[in-house]
């Protein structure tokens, strides 16, 4: 037992043991995205990033261990008030990250408070320079205001704002009602704009409807008398050839001896058809001095040929 004990104890196991606990001191493992900031005898000597570092034992210290990673905080719900004088309770969250590690330790106490802070009061500014309707309508430009508005306020703390997200924005009851009322008044007014607007379209199809039928209907008429004109036409041109060519016949016949014998005994018959019916009508008949009348008649009407088919 007490060979083992003066084998414990002897001078090589303590100096083991000593460069043990320096090598273990002095080797530091940093994280991916962190870095740590060592100081020396109180004072900033260096910042270690991500990897195998090495510090003096008992001499250097890690300071802060600092995340580089992107954080989001919290901003807790506030009171703002609008350029219209209306109170809101707005919270958000800000999402960030930590650019200069020697910054955010030795610019400012608490970086995640500090910007926390500054998001509130920013957004208090931001709300009090727009009225209650912009707000939700341009909750995107007021979104960018604060981020831009931060960023140049924490330039000294090594912290760069990425993005600023407003959750909700609560108004009073009293706006909540007032607002509703106006919504659904805005969409009664939508309701009486559409149903007239359908009115005018469906009075304006009725009457286009109506003067297409007018327009067909006269062009339907006009072609109807076009057809009907043009049938007549051809019905008279039919006649007209017809009547050519009877007469183009007859005009044969009579140069013909037959033709005259049959002329002569034409005219006679109408010269004794027109007594007749001369006889019917009146009551007074003049008969003629001789039997020859008639044919005096038909003799003076072939004589009138003749001069004509002389003539031709």
């Amino acid at each position: 037992m007490e060979v083992l004990l003066d084998y414990i104890l002897t001078p090589q196991l303590f100096i083991l043991i000593l460069v043990v606990i320096l090598l273990k001191s002095s080797i530091k493992f940093v994280p991916q995205n962190r870095a740590y900031l060592v100081e020396r005898f109180g004072k900033y000597q260096s910042t270690k990033e991500a990897g195998l570092n090495f510090i003096v034992p008992f001499i250097d210290r890690i300071a802060a261990d600092r995340s580089l990673k992107e954080q989001a905080v919290d901003v807790p719900e506030q009171s703002a008030i609008t350029k219209d004088n209306i109170s809101l309770h707005v919270d958000g969250v800000l999402y960030f990250r930590v650019l200069d590690p020697y910054k955010a330790t030795y610019g400012v106490d608490d970086y995640v408070f500090a910007v926390t802070q500054l998001a509130q009061t920013t957004m208090r500014s931001e709300l009090g320079k727009m009225e209650l309707d912009k707000t939700f309508e341009e909750r995107d430009q007021l979104n960018t205001n604060i981020v831009t508005s931060i960023n140049d306020a924490s330039g000294p703390w090594g912290i760069q704002v990425l993005r600023y997200e407003i959750k909700d924005i609560v108004p009073p009851n009293s706006v909540m009602e007032a607002m509703e009322a106006q919504m659904k008044a805005e969409r009664v007014k939508r309701a009486q704009i559409l149903e007239s607007e359908g009115d005018r379209q469906a009075a304006i199809n009725r009457a286009e409807g109506a003067k297409q039928s007018v327009v067909l209907a006269a062009e339907a008429d006009k072609a109807e008398q076009v057809l009907k004109a043009e049938g007549e036409a051809q019905a008279i041109l039919a006649v007209a050839e017809a009547q050519a060519e009877a007469l183009r016949k007859v005009g044969e016949a009579a140069d013909t001896e037959e033709g005259q014998k049959a002329i002569q005994l034409d005219l006679a018959t109408k010269a004794i058809e027109a007594k007749q019916a001369i006889a019917k009508e009146s009551s007074i008949v003049l008969l003629p001095d001789g039997n020859t009348e008639a044919a005096s008649l038909v003799t003076q009407a072939m004589a009138i040929i003749n001069k004509m088919n002389n003539k031709d």
